[in-house]
């Protein structure tokens, strides 16, 4: 089932709380000041169950601006917003700086709570209303959903509701795959358990007993239990808010802004490569080395701005630069951020991770900057990694690869290498080029197979089943046919398939001939080992036995299946013992004489000149000879 998070912003005594409180029957604040003074100072969570069955959690963020550090460290992982804006107040300075941060950190989906409805008159709420679509406009809030609401009479509530149910069927599963990593929003003690952390899971999954290390430290525990939405849990997925009690680790060992993944998995750095937006609505002018505070996951840090591109920068303008930090932590390509001003601290921008480990970049460099464009598409594993998913259908080579992003083919092995070892792509070797299919296309492939399969063995059931050619034919159709059987070899080391000869079966089917095909089966090996190299036809087989003319098609097909009986040539069929026999007296022949004719062939074996002719012919595709002019020999 799909997780996701729901966050609530807004300016202070807007009601984003009691709005959480209408929705979920919980109460988010849980320190004794927040009671005390009614206003929210820490970030509060809960959960709630969305009419369409998915469990949603909440993350109320406090709407004092002495306590906006507190906000940015929540707001990471929520899939879609619930902006509070009060109906007697309408927009304030922090609704608007609210709106501003999420939109630079990419938020794409948000419904809009006009709280205390019942406080104002239907004039006066439209009057808001229009207020707050004019403040939308150029936001990704410009064409959300206003619903009035009262959280006192539940006026509003269940509209509320549905249309966030609707908001997040369009979120986009988290990738179980990806590294798991877990921002640190929270962390405190339980006497008897030990160190617990809380945060939202971003990507990835955590199981019970895996190893974990805090990053950007060195410190390594072990999960001891994991908590989702308050219940205890077999695992934590991305997309979800989770609490980890984590064994061998002091509440010391861990800060707010941490991030927990497995061990070795990230690496800490004291610079960032990005691409910063400079909000429209700022006042400032950021000349070149300006000193910030950045917002990036749950951490605060302090940085130096490099300017690249540019020798300032001005309100509405973007710039490549370079963050250079004066503490570590831990980021990845894509991440969003926030910075605000040193002092006095003001949201100012905001933007994107281009590279999490660069070195030190001098300005203006034209060589820089262009490097910087190409990766800001994508960290360059994920560009190949892509590509390599939108050109699955044709298993793309590497230099194909290189060719579209004008990288170099070790850079693209090099990001290919990391890509197998996270188990999305499989690499394929045809001659000296190496071809790459994405997981998620081969498991699709795969997935569809199976099931064609399962149909198959229903309607064929005295078949060992599908093809590979009809199986390559038809999923296979766009790639090199040697490539396509090690597609298919693949499956069947990793998916619910097995080969037997030349055809593709589900693992678990074997064919089960009733009494009477058994006897069809024993009569025609018989007629067939009597045979020997006398050219047996289907159509006489037929005739001399006393059964049903499909049963024995049927067997017969089986056996050929099987490699009972060989087909060596359209009818020339003969029993694979007779084959066999033929083979080692060729081989031993060779081996004396190095080279054979025909004629000589047919002496060998006593069967006429077409017969032997045939056979040759059969060992030549399979490569047990090779012909020369009118000689056979050894193939080596």
């Amino acid at each position: 089932m799909k997780n996701v998070i729901i966050g609530t912003a807004g300016h202070i005594d807007h009601g984003k709380t009691t709005l959480v409180k209408a929705i979920t029957g919980r109460e988010t604040d849980r320190l004794k000041e927040e009671k005390e003074r009614g206003i929210s100072i820490e970030l509060g969570f809960t959960y709630f169950d969305l009419p369409s069955g998915k469990r949603a959690g909440i993350v109320d963020m406090p709407g004092h601006e002495k306590f906006i550090n507190h906000m940015l460290a929540g707001v990471t992982g929520i899939d879609v917003v619930v902006l509070v804006v009060a109906a007697d107040e309408g927009m304030m300075p922090q609704t608007k700086e609210h709106l501003h941060i999420l939109d630079l950190l990419g938020l794409k989906k948000g419904v809009i709570a006009v709280t205390k409805s019942s406080l104002v008159d239907e004039e006066w709420l439209e009057l808001v209303k229009e207020d707050i679509k004019e403040d939308m406009k150029g936001t990704f809030l410009e064409d959300a959903k206003l619903i009035a609401v009262d959280s006192i009479t539940k006026e509003g509530i269940d509209e509320l509701v549905l249309e966030v149910d609707k908001l997040t069927d369009e979120v986009e599963e988290k990738d179980s795959l990806e590294t798991p990593r877990l921002p640190v929003d929270r962390v405190f003690t339980i006497a008897g358990f030990g160190t617990v952390v809380t945060g939202t899971l971003i990507s990835g999954r955590f199981k019970l007993e895996d190893e974990v290390q805090i990053f950007p430290g060195d410190t390594v525990g072990r999960i001891r239990n994991i908590q989702v939405h308050g219940k205890d849990s077999e695992e934590g997925l991305g997309g979800q808010r989770v609490a980890i009690n984590i064994s061998g680790v002091k509440k010391s060992d861990i800060s707010r802004g941490d991030v927990i993944s497995k061990p070795g998995a990230l690496e800490s750095t004291m610079m960032l490569d990005v691409k910063l937006n400079l909000m429209e609505h700022s006042k400032r002018i950021i000349e070149n080395r300006t000193r910030v505070r950045v917002y990036i996951g749950a951490s605060e840090v302090l940085a130096r701005l490099a300017i690249l591109d540019k020798e300032k920068i001005t309100p509405g303008e973007t710039c490549y630069a370079q963050l250079r930090l004066e503490e570590p932590i831990v980021a990845k390509p894509k991440d969003k951020f926030i910075i605000r001003f040193y002092s006095p601290m003001e949201t100012i921008g905001g933007g994107e991770v281009i590279e999490a480990n660069p070195e030190k970049r001098k300005r203006f460099d034209e060589k820089t900057i262009e490097e910087l464009k190409l990766k800001e598409k994508g960290e360059t594993k994920e560009v190949v990694e892509k590509i390599i998913l939108d050109k699955s259908r044709i298993a793309p080579s590497i230099k194909d690869i290189s060719v579209i992003t004008v990288m170099s083919e070790d850079k693209i092995l090099e990001d290919i290498g990391k890509l197998i070892e996270e188990g999305r792509v499989y690499m394929f070797e045809l001659s000296k080029d190496k071809h790459v299919v994405h997981r998620r296309y081969f498991d699709d492939i795969a997935s569809k197979v199976e099931s064609d399969l399962a149909e198959f063995h229903k309607k064929n059931s005295l078949k060992l089943g599908m093809s590979k050619e009809e199986i390559r034919s038809r999923y296979l159709k766009d790639i090199k046919p040697r490539l396509g059987d090690q597609f298919i070899n693949k499956m069947a080391e990793v998916r619910d398939v097995k080969i037997v000869n030349q055809n593709i079966s589900l693992k678990d089917f074997e064919v089960k001939l009733n009494d009477e095909q058994e006897k069809i089966k024993e009569e025609i090996e018989k007629k067939y080992l009597e045979s020997k190299l006398e050219t047996l036809k289907l159509e006489d087989l037929v005739k001399e036995l006393s059964y049903d003319k499909k049963e024995v098609e049927q067997v017969f097909k089986l056996m050929i299946e099987k490699g009972i009986l060989v087909r060596v040539k359209d009818d020339a069929v003969y029993h694979s013992d007779v084959i066999e026999e033929s083979k080692t007296k060729l081989i031993d022949y060779l081996e004396a004489n190095k080279t054979i004719q025909i004629a000589e062939f047919r002496d060998l074996i006593g069967a006429s000149r077409k017969v032997a002719l045939g056979i040759l012919e059969y060992f030549d595709d399979q490569k047990v000879t090779k012909r020369r002019e009118d000689n056979r020999m050894l193939y080596k």
